[in-house]
């Protein structure tokens, strides 16, 4: 206990921490590897301890001994028995329960016997034990190795996978001292460091699991230093065409891998090579329904519907890959977890800026494609100039008279649109074009309602990117920004993810979805990658003051504050003063 501490620590399992605290960082970064931010008012952030976040700290060698010594250091009050009760037991659960392969056969191991015998009688994991060899051990279905890793962290008993991994066909793969556009290149230390993490020699200690660190850091090349370490076939998944695109540059440019090896699955280009690069919706997609099966009685045909295959998983499944990368793995969509499933005996690497998923489905990330394996918070990699510094700010921006009857007589749902489109804003962002209108700004404009974004191309002149602008002509656009042809660029939601957009030093976001905690990490990562004139990157949403969409930007915010940004929050008529002076 510390008198002086800057966090209360509650028999719930939340702690609050005061903000205005001299210890406010150091205490925030010590509580951070094992808890999850839930609220940032001004004065006190509300933080929960949860089993998947202490499953998640265990994963990464921290113990139950570390946790509450740090509890303990920074707690003003003493910590609540039933808070130490709760993080020994589940931080304890972790690697109790093992799986492991003798032969053909594959166990499921507990040295604890009264654990073992409870969890093989729980009816959701007796289903796949095929026998009980003894009071420690029992035979199970190898085929269901990741439906019971699935099935027995959600029934609170995680289990340690050391199963091993097949080998995957061989691949020899290098990365290049110079790259083929004649930079010099070398691995951080952090990012040799996650992939010697993810590798473990080799063993079965490692080969899966996330990697989290933040846009911008260079998770890519953790993915190639990965594939140069296993040398194997590769079978790399993506959210769209344009990242599955990015990582095939990234792997020609960097690797000793040429374009005959490395090929897209998407939509519109259909070829598999030792390396393959595919959209998770190609993986999505099933077979098509013929006149004649859509007559049928829906009701009578629900479950045959649910069953449809999915018609391009075998030709991935039939393909010896030696490792599955799953680029911005918090995006993955649920039917992609069957393939995980029936993939477990091959190495699977997740990449992503924040575990947070907005379906809930962590547990499912946790147990199929493994736990956290490396992370390192925002600020370090600020403080030691591998990000960009970033300055985020929240504009608040009023409703006219007549817009703001349209709003108080809508319902809910109507309510969050008016007050996203609120059309003042596009008066905002005018005075940000003109406020940021030196040679080296480069200014991105994102939101998420179409009709909003086309009326402000309009009147900005500003070429607009959605989903339904062809890939070719997108790909165009994007290296007309990079290469400084055009300084502004606005974007639907389909800039949220996997773009390398280096030189954007400024983001405008207009409109969001909901309280969308990812997609705020994530569009704040478009301008985070390190300037070449070492400058910082500027972070601005615009919020309807006073109304439904108000109320979403605060849970949108809180990732980022748990990363250690602050957000200032600028009115109506204070940034009608600073951004009315173009003079920085």
């Amino acid at each position: 206990m510390n008198t002086n501490g800057a966090i209360i620590v509650q028999s719930n399992l939340e702690i609050l921490l005061e903000v205005h605290h001299p210890r406010y960082e150091i205490a925030r970064d010590a509580i951070a590897p094992f808890t999850e931010l839930v609220k940032s008012p001004e004065h006190l952030h509300t933080y929960q301890i949860s089993h998947l976040s202490l499953w998640n700290a265990a994963s990464t060698g921290l113990s139950p001994k570390e946790v509450l010594q740090r509890l303990e250091d920074e707690s003003r009050y003493p910590i609540p028995p039933s808070v130490v009760y709760e993080i020994e037991e589940y931080m304890g659960r972790y690697g109790i329960l093992k799986l492991f392969k003798e032969d053909d056969n594959l166990i499921l191991e507990s040295k604890n016997e009264l654990l073992f015998l409870e969890v093989v009688q729980l009816p959701e994991i007796k289903i796949f034990v095929k026998q009980v060899i003894n009071n420690h051990q029992a035979y199970i279905e190898p085929m269901r190795r990741g439906y019971i890793k699935m099935s027995l962290a959600k029934a609170g008993f995680p289990v340690e996978d050391l199963a091993g991994y097949l080998t995957g066909d061989p691949l020899p793969i290098s990365l290049r001292e110079t790259t083929v556009s004649n930079q010099k290149f070398t691995l951080r230390d952090y990012q040799k460091e996650a992939a010697q993490v993810f590798y473990a020699s080799g063993s079965s200690m490692g080969g899966s699991g996330v990697i989290v660190l933040p846009c911008g850091s260079g998770k890519t090349v953790i993915g190639l230093a990965t594939m140069a370490l296993l040398q194997t076939k590769t079978l790399i998944l993506t959210p769209n065409i344009s990242a599955s695109r990015q990582w095939i540059r990234e792997i020609i440019d960097k690797t000793s891998l040429t374009i005959d090896q490395v090929k897209e699955y998407s939509g519109e280009v259909k070829e598999i090579g030792p390396v393959t690069v595919a959209t998770y919706h190609i993986l999505t997609q099933r077979k098509r329904k013929s006149k004649e099966e859509k007559k049928e009685d829906p009701k009578k045909k629900k479950q045959e519907q649910e069953n449809i295959e999915m018609v391009n998983i075998p030709l991935f499944s039939a393909h010896k890959w030696g490792l599955m990368i799953y680029d911005e793995v918090h995006l993955l969509p649920a039917p992609v977890f069957r393939l995980s499933t029936e993939m477990q005996a091959t190495r699977r690497l997740g990449l992503t800026a924040t575990l947070v998923r907005e379906d809930h489905k962590e547990t499912e990330v946790f147990s199929l494609i493994g736990p956290k394996k490396y992370d390192i918070p925002w600020r370090i990699l600020e403080s030691q100039g591998w990000i960009a510094k970033a300055d985020c700010n929240e504009i608040r921006v009023a409703m006219n008279p007549k817009l703001r009857i349209q709003y108080v007589t809508a319902n809910n749902r109507d309510k969050i649109v008016i007050a996203s489109t609120n059309p003042q804003k596009n008066e905002v962002v005018q005075l940000l074009l003109n406020y940021f209108n030196a040679e080296n700004d480069r200014i991105l404009i994102i939101g998420q309602y179409l009709d909003q974004l086309h009326q402000l191309a309009e009147e900005t002149k500003i070429p607009l990117i959605t989903g339904k602008t062809p890939t070719v002509e997108r790909d165009a656009l994007y290296q007309e920004f990079r290469d400084g042809d055009i300084k502004h660029l606005m974007i639907s939601k389909v800039g949220n993810f996997a773009i390398d957009l280096p030189d954007a030093n400024v983001l405008i976001q207009i409109s969001g979805t909901f309280g969308s905690r990812q997609e705020e990490a994530q569009r704040l990562g478009r301008v985070l990658r390190p300037k070449s004139d070492g400058g910082q990157a500027h972070f601005y949403s615009l919020v309807t003051q006073d109304s439904r969409e108000q109320e979403f930007s605060m849970n949108r915010q809180l990732f980022l504050t748990e990363q250690g940004y602050a957000y200032n929050t600028i009115r109506d008529t204070e940034w009608l003063e600073k951004f009315s002076n173009p003079s920085k």
